[in-house]
Parts: structure tokens; sequence; C-alpha cells
């Protein structure tokens, strides 16, 4: 008979090393949201979550290498936060009126302390040279009106808006408006700007064509 292989043997040192590096992203992402991509150093996160300097440096090799691993720590959250729960919608129109809703549920409920992790980097990172830190935070914004502009798009061609929609200024209006609330939320310590966000949304949907039992 043949024998029964054995489990490969688990790699402590690397799940442990794997551990770290979550615990470390997930206090430099917060960190990020505040004071800002720049503001990050493996002094002030070792000072804070409990992992020392050369730890953190061996993690990340670089400052440059912390700022690429931040970034891309907030884009799996913005995900699973934003994208994930508006696909339980339709492709089109309900879609992209989840997404409003999600991202505002996203932003609203601070999931990073600074409010949307990538409205501060655009803002912290728009007047610099390109290079690979704005490089990743300018992907994935595209990537994100590349999404909303798709469901633009399949609402136009399904009927759900006119037809001649012009799905990438639709995607740059909500962009503009849920940005607004990110920031005037935070500014103002007003909540009710989400909500003037929405209609506006609402508002702009309906004018191409939008069917309000859609937008519920």
């Amino acid at each position: 008979m043949t024998p029964i292989p054995e489990p490969a043997p688990t790699d402590g040192r690397r799940a442990r090393g794997d551990r770290t590096r979550r615990v470390v992203l997930d206090h430099a992402v917060q960190v990020a949201s505040v004071d800002g991509l720049g503001g990050l150093t493996f002094g002030t996160l070792a000072a804070a979550a409990p992992v020392n300097k050369s730890a953190i440096a061996g993690l990340f090799g670089s400052k440059e290498g912390l700022q690429l691993a931040v970034v891309d720590h907030a884009r799996g959250t913005f995900v699973d936060e934003v994208v994930v729960p508006a696909r339980s919608a339709e492709p089109g129109l309900p879609r992209l009126w989840a997404l409003v809703g999600s991202w505002t549920v996203y932003s609203r409920s601070r999931v990073f302390a600074g409010g949307c992790f990538f409205r501060a980097a655009e803002v912290e990172l728009d007047g610099r040279a390109p290079g690979p830190v704005r490089d990743a935070v300018v992907e994935t914004q595209e990537q994100w009106d590349g999404y909303l502009t798709h469901h633009a798009d399949l609402a136009a061609a399904a009927g759900q808006l006119e037809a001649e929609t012009d799905a990438v200024q639709v995607a740059f209006e909500i962009n503009a408006l849920l940005g607004a609330a990110n920031d005037r939320s935070l500014l103002f310590a007003d909540d009710g700007v989400y909500a003037r966000a929405s209609r506006a949304i609402r508002a702009a949907l309906l004018a191409r064509g939008a069917d309000p039992t859609l937008l519920a």
C-alpha cells in the first residue's frame, strides 16, 4: 500500500513574518490616511506598533517599499469595503448605484481614520513628479474610474440610461460628488454632506433617464 504522504511542514518563521507585516500595514495605512504617505517612517511606526525599527526595515527594505505596500494594502481594503458589497447588485445602473452606497458607507464609517485613503493620497501626490508611489495611486484610481465607467456604459446599453450617455462624464460626476462629501465631512464635521451628495448623484442619473425604481 502506498504510504500517505506527510503534510508539508509549516514555515513558522514565514508565518510570523506575514503576521508582523499585516500588523505593521494595518497601522501604517491608518497613519498615512491622516498624515500622508510622506509621513511614514520606520521609526514612527516602530514607536506605535509592537515591532522594532530593524524588523520593519527588514520587511519593506526602504521607505518607498513601505509606501508601495501601504498603497496596495489600502487598495485591498477598498475593494473589500466598496466593490465586493456592491457585487450583489445587477451590472449596470443597479451596480452603479450600489457602488455609490458602499463608497458612502466606507467613507462615512471611517474605515480609514482620515476618510477615503485614496482621496487623501490624491491631494498629497497630485502635484508631485511621477514615480512608483504616485503611479500606484494613479493606477488604483484609474481602475476605480474605469469600473464606474464600465457600469455606466452597461446601463446605457441596457436602456437604463439614455443611449447617448457619456459614461466617462457620469463617472467623473460621481467621483467629484463623493470626494466632496468625504472632504467636507472631515473639514466641517458635517455628516449631512453624504445625503446631499447622494441626492445630487441620484438627480444626475435621473436627468439621464434613469428609472427611479432602480435608485431605491
